[in-house]
């Protein structure tokens, strides 16, 4: 799988772009605030149908426009895929694939596989478990785009389970209809933890192997899905009945704070290393080792389940990474295409074997480096 060319059109600081990509290595070099970044989010935009950076799509509309349009020609299976994302300021987004127009931005989950590092995958790590859940939700996601379904629903049946919860703080009638929201609330939700803890298991096997290998076998990581509902049976049925029965004990209380307090939107994934919790005991190295680690399984998982490697964005990566762990992450590379930021090239080696093209980048412009 590989990106074949990219056009912009009034997109963040580029007026307009059409940039023919390497189906290896492509690196673009350049100082802070010239644009590169842009570029890796345009293929997870065109990945996800949505920025990893923003959650307002005015945003990547340049300043001074109202409309901007980013395409890009994807190969994969020996086939073309053809995505086009239009935004607007006035209007909501329009996405096509292949010249037919996607009602929803779930349409486009499963098409196109990016995997994407940044210096903020530390919050992976050391940050909220929203952050986490926000990890695990988008990569399932993205493999099983029934399950992005799965948490549109569960989150509308949450807002009306907390809406009645402030309403029968002050009219007690109103409880009589709890039941039903509850009932939604764990048919769904049951299916949602349920799919989570079955794709931390996958990641967990890659984690395992590859922190082993990064660490040089100092460090062994181990991923728990820490779960409001506690329910020790991977089985739907036994997840409904706790989910159910935690439900009904934490009634009252939920009432008293106008809000649901257990369910997959509580939800938390554990990360210890050498059995210690290192969101709260690890250093920042080691942090940034397992959030590597975390990164990279998915990369393989993607590949394990779809037969095709992912495209790798790398956004200044590299300047975060000690030389052990740079040459992991370049390893990764050989068989793939990718696309990596930097503000130099001091970590490309000399007669590097995979082939490369490289980019300079300034001011929302392009040229061939030498």
């Amino acid at each position: 799988m590989y990106i074949e060319k990219l056009i912009f059109q009034n997109y963040r600081n580029y007026s307009h772009l059409k940039i023919n990509l390497h189906p290896k290595m492509n690196i673009f070099v350049g100082k802070n605030a010239q644009g590169k970044t842009n570029i890796l989010e345009s293929v997870y935009l065109l990945s996800t149908g949505k920025s990893h950076r923003s959650s307002k799509d005015q945003e990547m509309i340049k300043w001074d426009k109202e409309n901007a349009f980013i395409k890009g020609e994807i190969i994969t299976e020996n086939k073309k895929k053809v995505i086009e994302i239009g935004l607007s300021k006035n209007q909501k987004k329009k996405i096509k694939m292949n010249g037919v127009p996607l009602k929803k931005r779930g349409d486009l989950l499963g098409q196109v596989h990016s995997v994407l590092f940044c210096p903020e995958d530390l919050k992976l790590v050391k940050g909220s478990p929203n952050e986490r859940r926000n990890f695990l939700d988008q990569e399932i996601s993205n493999l099983r785009p029934r399950y992005y379904y799965y948490l549109l629903e569960y989150n509308k049946i949450l807002k009306q389970r907390n809406f009645l919860l402030k309403r029968i703080k002050y009219k007690n009638s109103f409880k009589d209809t709890l039941y039903v929201w509850d009932q939604q609330l764990v048919e769904i939700g049951s299916k949602i933890i349920l799919t989570r803890i079955h794709f931390l298991k996958k990641i967990n096997e890659f984690a395992k192997n590859l922190h082993t290998e990064i660490t040089n076998n100092l460090e062994q990581i181990e991923l728990f899905y820490q779960s409001t509902v506690l329910s020790n049976k991977e089985d739907i049925k036994n997840i409904k009945d706790v989910f159910q029965e935690k439900l009904k004990k934490n009634q009252i209380m939920d009432i008293q704070r106008g809000t649901t307090t257990i369910g997959p939107h509580r939800d938390d994934i554990k990360i210890n290393v050498n059995q210690i919790d290192i969101r709260s005991f690890g250093s920042q190295g080691q942090q940034r080792t397992a959030a590597l680690s975390l990164k990279l399984s998915i990369f393989e998982l993607i590949h394990l389940e779809i037969g095709e490697y992912p495209i790798l964005l790398l956004d200044d990566v590299m300047s975060e990474l000690d030389q052990n762990r740079q040459n992991k992450l370049m390893d990764s590379l050989k068989n793939i295409q990718s696309l990596i930021t930097c503000t130099d090239l001091n970590f490309l080696k000399e007669n590097y074997p995979i082939e490369n093209q490289v980019y300079q980048v300034k001011n929302g412009q392009l040229s061939m480096f030498s």
